[in-house]
């Protein structure tokens, strides 16, 4: 069974939703215009590139990273990577050519069939809705999160507010770096 990994910029009050800039968003651009830049709090980040072997978003996080990180040195790990989409609306028509082999899934029970797929690490950026559909289905194997020491009140959540059993977590990573950033990977234990 393959591992699934959520990875995502979240402020301390959990809003994960516009980080890098997207329009439409009252604080958006959050990660670098509150909190300092520095390299090493970002490593993760590389190794996350090296670990992973096929790539998992939303559409909407496709929609905003696909016509971005395909000419972006930084991302270059990713590019012959496959890629999924978790997508009800999208067609092949939609996707992008140059960022390598694509295909749409269509459910929830198409990323668990995945996740039964052999091969390594799948590593789930941004994507929200997705992400919450998926711990709320038990499929999230690990969560690498960048904590930004910011409150940032309205947004999408990292987390859904469903009421269900609790969860446990096991810290297997951890890290806090001089401008208030924190590192933490968990492992969802079973």
């Amino acid at each position: 069974m393959r591992t699934l990994i959520s990875t995502a910029f979240v402020s301390v009050d959990g809003v994960m939703e516009a980080p890098g800039g997207e329009p439409g968003y009252r604080n958006s651009g959050w990660t670098f215009r509150h909190t300092e830049f520095l390299p090493e709090a970002f490593e993760i980040k590389g190794r996350e590139q090296e670990e992973a072997t096929a790539m998992l978003m939303g559409r909407t996080s496709y929609e905003a990273f696909s016509p971005v990180w395909p000419g972006m040195e930084e991302f270059a790990g990713y590019r012959p990577m496959p890629k999924y989409v978790v997508s009800t609306t999208l067609t092949d028509a939609d996707l992008v050519t140059d960022w390598g082999d694509t295909t749409i899934l269509r459910s929830v029970e198409d990323v668990a069939a995945l996740k039964e797929t052999r091969g390594g690490p799948v590593i789930l950026h941004g994507s929200a809705s997705l992400g919450r559909a998926l711990s709320d289905a038990d499929l999230i194997d690990r969560y690498h999160l960048l904590v930004f020491p910011l409150l940032l009140g309205a947004g999408k959540r990292l987390f859904s507010a469903a009421d269900r059993d609790v969860r446990r977590l096991r810290p297997v990573e951890h890290e806090v770096y001089a401008n208030g950033l924190q590192k933490q990977v968990f492992d969802v234990v079973r």
